[in-house]
């Protein structure tokens, strides 16, 4: 029988079958996580995160370990556990509070006069002068002088025999004061040093968030008829409050770790902070504990009560910014 005697029924039946396509695929693609798509930014940051913890975590951690044992410098692994008996010993010690007042009025003498000054400095660099860049350089310098130079000139100013400053007092008449030996002379010395090197930095600071304070701000207070000091107070100071409390936290927590200053002060690298400890800082008792006593459970414990006043002040500060900015709302 030929193809043309078939049926269709039997054309469809004889014919072969066609070629089906295949299905279409239809298991949902899988989802790429959060890791894997980002795993080349956890590439790049993993290295700092790394250096991190073996030089900051780690030794905070183990600090806090080591302020709970009576141990010494000499054997840091064979501490006996005291727990706490190390905390109450420092509050017990009027060392620990002669430094702990000392370190707060180094503090209020360093950073009252140089937020002020920075500010003041900051508002003149503001206008077009002249030579902005130069001076602006000049401001920094300070900041990038090392601390032992710059403490080791101030010392010499500050001599009691042949300073600078103890002949010009005598020039106009006044006497020669032993800057080192007296409490508040020495505070109010070694202050200088700290405000000289950090006033222009903060300035700096000061400089560059007035600089992104809009302009019409200033031109409608000038059409209210506000003069240069009312535009001062009254539009360049409520807009750099978060700045001005930055700058707050960052010389308290400096304030807090003085070390360098009243180290060198002395010219002998004592760590007594004089004869009588009349300038003697937190830092410097940390030091003096550990390394010159040998006392390393103390120094750990010097560190961890350091490190609790700097939580409450920010804490104090952060709580006062709140409050300042609800009231303005």
């Amino acid at each position: 029988m030929t193809i043309a005697s078939q049926t269709p029924r039997e054309a469809l039946i004889a014919a072969p079958p066609a070629a089906t396509a295949p299905a279409p695929d239809r298991t949902p693609p899988k989802r790429r996580t959060t890791l894997t798509r980002n795993r080349w930014g956890y590439a790049y940051v993993a290295p700092f995160f790394l250096v991190f913890g073996a030089f900051s975590l780690y030794p905070f951690i183990y600090t806090a370990w080591v302020s709970l044992h009576r141990t010494s410098l000499s054997n840091i692994d064979g501490g006996t556990w005291v727990g706490l008996e190390n905390y109450r010993n420092l509050l017990q010690s009027e060392f620990f509070w002669n430094a702990a007042r000392n370190t707060l009025t180094i503090g209020i003498l360093a950073t009252v006069p140089q937020l002020c000054m920075a500010l003041g400095l900051a508002h003149l660099l503001n206008y077009k002068l002249r030579g902005r860049t130069f001076f602006r350089t000049v401001m920094l310098m300070p900041y990038a002088t090392s601390i032992a130079a710059a403490t080791l000139v101030f010392a010499q100013l500050f001599g009691r025999d042949y300073g600078l400053i103890n002949t010009f007092l005598e020039a106009v008449g006044l006497e020669r004061i032993d800057w080192e030996a007296g409490t508040l002379s020495s505070q109010v010395a070694i202050a200088v040093i700290v405000t000289w090197r950090w006033t222009g930095y903060n300035a700096l600071i000061y400089l560059a968030a007035m600089q992104s304070i809009p302009g019409e701000l200033y031109e409608a207070a000038e059409i209210d008829g506000a003069s240069r000091w009312k535009q001062f107070l009254h539009v360049t100071i409520p807009s750099l409050r978060p700045t001005i409390l930055f700058t707050i936290v960052v010389s308290t927590i400096g304030a807090v770790q003085l070390f360098g200053e009243p180290l060198l002060f002395a010219g002998n690298g004592t760590t007594s902070g004089g004869s009588s400890g009349q300038y003697q800082t937190l830092g410097l008792l940390m030091y003096q504990q550990g390394w010159s006593n040998f006392h390393i459970g103390q120094a750990a414990t010097t560190a961890w009560a350091m490190f609790m006043i700097i939580l409450v002040i920010v804490g104090l500060n952060a709580v006062i910014g709140r409050l300042r900015s609800r009231a303005d709302r």
